[in-house]
């Protein structure tokens, strides 16, 4: 009796494990593919960021060094907060970007 109760254990183990297999195949054969979100290159968000960019490090002693860092955080958040210096809660992706030592990355 024991191996005959082993043994019908282990054959719906096997039959289980098998039908949970299938089902996870189908899930991810079934599931589609996301959309490729274009790129930093992207000809008009390149437009946005520039003039967005523009407006954000106007007043700032380094521009260059504002502009070259608000180019990569816009082109990587697709946002600006508006004004010359804080209102960072519009674009909580622009805030929250952090460089290596754990700084604002953003302008």
């Amino acid at each position: 009796m024991k191996v005959f109760l082993t043994s019908l254990l282990l054959v719906s183990l096997l039959l289980c494990s098998a039908l949970f297999q299938c089902g996870v195949a189908d899930s991810q054969r079934a599931a589609p593919q996301p959309p490729v979100a274009p790129g930093p290159a992207v000809a008009g968000s390149e437009v946005f960021c520039n003039a967005k960019c523009e407006g954000r490090c106007a007043k700032a002693g380094e521009q260059k060094r504002c502009k070259k860092y608000c180019m990569i955080c816009c082109s990587e958040c697709k946002c600006v907060p508006s004004g010359t210096y804080g209102n960072k809660s519009e674009c909580p992706c622009y805030r929250d970007k952090l460089n290596s030592k754990e700084n604002p990355k953003c302008p």
